[in-house]
């Protein structure tokens, strides 16, 4: 049987033992207005009413404390905060993952443009730097023509 059954059922139970509480309490008070009233009837009834009050507080205290879980959040088993909250936390969860690769991507250009920087260039001549081109070179400079 479901959950929600069984918590339907006890609801039933405890309806109908308050209905037996009324019914214990008005025999006692049937009891005692008569004029020759039996004391132990009366006490009988009155003992029925207290017995099934103290299972009819009980059972009701139990129901107030699964609703209180309910109402607080707390995983139980007709609840989807529970599976709720557990796909906010996953997207939490990759939203701070991708913000950390970002800051990793990051520093990684950071570190690449670094060494970029550190890497030694070479070295260019006195005709290089000034932007001519020494005699014999390739470009032509030493073939007649």
């Amino acid at each position: 049987m479901t959950a929600p059954m069984e918590r339907i059922q006890v609801l039933d139970s405890i309806e109908k033992d308050i209905i037996t509480c009324l019914q214990s309490a008005g025999q006692a008070l049937i009891e005692l207005s008569k004029e020759k009233s039996s004391l132990k009837q009366a006490e009988s009834q009155t003992h029925q009413f207290l017995k099934t009050l103290g299972h009819v507080e009980s059972k009701l205290t139990e129901q107030i404390n699964y609703l209180t879980q309910v109402s607080t959040g707390q995983p139980h088993e007709g609840s989807g905060y529970a599976s709720q909250k557990v796909l906010q936390m996953a997207w939490h969860r990759l939203e701070h993952v991708r913000s950390r690769v970002n800051e990793l991507e990051r520093i990684k250009n950071k570190h690449l443009q670094g060494r970029a920087l550190l890497r030694p260039q070479p070295q260019l001549t006195q005709s290089q730097q000034n932007g001519t081109q020494p005699v014999g070179s390739a470009t032509g400079a030493g073939t007649t023509g």
